[in-house]
């Protein structure tokens, strides 16, 4: 078990990380080399490859436990967890476990005892929750493909922050921009809603969580706030636009 694992674009450690499996996350392995497995993520059904030396099995009642709702979150930047042996690694916020007894836990056969605070899944998801939970990556250093408070990437720092609260979005902004209803105009747009970017081609390249008061925070070379109208991404310290709004929608009933 590890805190945080690289899901990478090919079979290979030089090839690209495009996403990061965190404590808890499951999937199913799809395709298998020698090195590396080809898997299938259990929350949002994204396809990466991880190194076969950074697998765990499971039981398939672990699997029910941690996919059916009855999972717990990590709710600070970074918890230290204890294994089996006394060895502690560091746990990034928005990790899966099993709801802990007395701060103890079983995984794979084994007995991890958690040292921080953990966080139910709200049963309705409240957008100024996610606003709230957004407010904790502040800075964050942008990383490709990252979804951690170490690093982390503008869709990736969405799906944590909207995991937190129980909902499960896609990996990717393009995909992301599938889920949800969008509004007709900014002005109708309200603070947890997600506005989404394109490039010149039209492809969707960037997405952030709305703010009050014309705002926005995103993950930019670090997550930050910067302002935001019906043209996009306004940064005061560049004098300029950096990012072309194409719509905004909302996600949450």
């Amino acid at each position: 078990m590890l805190s945080q694992v690289p899901g990478r674009e090919k079979a290979s450690d030089a090839s690209e990380m495009v996403t990061q499996l965190l404590f808890g996350d499951t999937y199913e392995v799809i395709e298998e080399e020698e090195k590396f497995l080809k898997v299938k993520l259990a929350h949002d059904g994204y396809e990466c490859w991880i190194c076969i030396k950074q697998d765990t099995k499971i039981s398939e009642k672990e699997f029910q436990d941690i996919t059916s709702g009855t999972s717990v979150r990590t709710y600070e930047l970074i918890g230290l967890m204890q294994n089996a042996v006394g060895l502690y690694f560091p746990v990034v916020m928005g990790s899966r476990i099993p709801k802990p007894k007395e701060q103890q836990f079983q995984l794979a056969g084994n007995t991890f005892t958690f040292d921080g605070q953990v966080a139910e899944v709200p049963p309705k998801p409240n957008k100024q929750q996610i606003v709230n939970d957004a407010y904790l990556y502040l800075n964050a250093p942008y990383l490709w493909g990252g979804k951690s408070p170490m690093g982390i990437d503008c869709s990736g720092f969405t799906q944590v922050v909207y995991g937190l609260s129980g909902v499960e979005i896609p990996r990717d902004a393009s995909q992301q921009i599938e889920v949800g209803q969008p509004y007709s105009f900014v002005e109708e747009a309200e603070p947890g809603d997600l506005a989404f970017f394109d490039n010149p081609e039209g492809k969707i390249t960037h997405v952030g969580i709305v703010l009050q008061g014309g705002k926005i925070i995103h993950a930019s070379g670090q997550v930050r706030i910067d302002k935001l109208d019906h043209y996009g991404i306004f940064n005061a310290e560049k004098q300029g636009y950096t990012h072309k709004l194409r719509l905004i929608k909302n996600l949450i009933d």
